[in-house]
């Protein structure tokens, strides 16, 4: 089996989802379930439908999560030592050479990805642009729109 890099924060999200299902919404909706029966004929009873089919969905989400967490491998960059290096996990720094735009991003495994809170996945362009350079290093990614040059202005392990 192939594992999966994840943040330590990432790991810890699913493993909260995965509790609050099973603690939470799983008994909330075998509640639901138990009470649209007591209504009687299932046949035209909407609640008891639309409360199975929330139960097939929290079921399938379960099963997903915990098949996402067996093939997990959970890496903290902050017990890693600092090298300047561009690793997954590491947040990045860096400078748009034609724009002198700075942004800031924190490479992590598929599933955390979030461009918006500044996260992007392994896989993306830019970190498969930057993943093995260094501070100082100039990185080529290629967009859509042509090629953007980036300046690796700081390597942080947060």
């Amino acid at each position: 089996m192939k594992r999966v890099p994840m943040t330590v924060a990432g790991e810890k999200k699913l493993r909260d989802e995965l509790n609050h299902l099973k603690t939470i919404d799983r008994p909330r909706v075998i509640g639901a379930i138990a009470e649209a029966r007591e209504h009687g004929d299932l046949k035209e009873n909407a609640e008891y439908h639309a409360a199975r089919e929330q139960q097939g969905f929290i079921e399938g989400r379960i099963r997903e999560i915990e098949h996402k967490l067996s093939l997990v491998q959970v890496i903290d960059v902050t017990v890693i030592d600092h090298t300047g290096k561009v690793i997954f996990g590491t947040t990045v720094e860096l400078i748009n050479l034609d724009t002198e735009a700075t942004v800031r991003y924190q490479i992590v495994g598929d599933d955390e990805a979030d461009i918006k809170a500044g996260k992007i996945s392994v896989n993306s362009p830019i970190a498969r642009a930057l993943i093995g350079k260094e501070e100082g290093d100039v990185a080529c990614v290629e967009t859509p729109s042509g090629a953007i040059e980036y300046e690796i202005a700081e390597v942080l392990h947060i």
